[in-house]
C-alpha cells in the first residue's frame, strides 16, 4: 500500500474504494462471540494517533501499515489473547492491539464514493426530504451518535445531524446503535 491515503486520513479522507464492502449489501449474519466475549465482526475505532498494523498477533511480527488519525473506524474480524485483526475501510487487515481500540463508534461517510463528484446530504431530521445541515464530501469521518437500523444520527466536524445508514462504514446495515 502506498503512504499517500495516510496523508490524507489527517484530513478525514480515504482513498477511492469503488463499491460500498461486501458487508455492506449482504443482510444481517448471525452473531459469533470471540475470545474476549465481544461479537464477532464488530466495529471500533483507533484511540490514539499512532498506531501500527502487524502482520501478525505479536510485536515481533513486522509492521505492515502505520495509520495517523486517531478515531478511524476499524472492523475487528478475529481475536487472539490481546491481539485483534483487523479490516479498514479500503479492504486492508492486519493485526493491532487491543489497547490501541476504542469502543467509541465512528464512521465514514460513503468511502467508497471517495474521487467523485457527489455531496452526501446530513439532514436535520431521519427523512429524506428533511433540511440539509450539512453536505458531506466521501470519506469524511465523524461520531455516530445513534442508530435505528435505516439511520444514524452523528456529528461531522461540529454539525450534527441524520445520514442515511447505507451511506456510511462503520455501522452495520440493520445494526441498531443506542445513545
Amino acid at each position: 500500500m502506498a503512504a499517500a491515503p495516510l496523508a490524507l486520513a489527517a484530513a478525514l479522507l480515504l482513498s477511492p474504494q469503488g463499491a460500498p464492502p461486501a458487508h455492506a449489501a449482504a443482510g444481517a449474519e448471525p452473531v459469533t462471540l470471540g475470545p474476549s466475549g465481544l461479537p464477532l465482526p464488530r466495529f471500533v475505532s483507533l484511540k490514539a494517533s499512532k498506531v501500527n498494523l502487524r502482520i501478525g498477533p505479536g510485536l515481533n511480527y513486522s509492521v505492515d501499515w502505520m495509520y495517523l488519525k486517531s478515531g478511524l473506524p476499524m472492523e475487528i474480524v478475529q481475536e487472539y489473547d490481546t491481539w485483534r485483526r483487523v479490516r479498514d475501510a479500503e479492504g486492508a487487515e492486519g493485526w493491532i492491539n487491543q489497547s490501541l481500540l476504542s469502543g467509541k463508534r465512528t464512521a465514514l461517510a460513503a468511502p467508497w464514493q471517495q474521487g467523485k463528484q457527489i455531496e452526501i446530504p446530513l439532514l436535520a431530521k431521519p427523512q429524506e426530504d428533511a433540511r440539509v445541515v450539512a453536505k458531506l464530501q466521501p470519506g469524511v469521518m465523524g461520531t455516530v451518535k445513534a442508530c435505528d437500523g435505516k439511520w444514524c444520527r452523528m456529528s461531522f466536524a461540529g454539525y450534527d445531524g441524520w445520514i442515511e445508514q447505507s451511506l456510511v462504514w462503520g455501522v452495520y446495515p440493520g445494526e441498531t446503535v443506542e445513545d
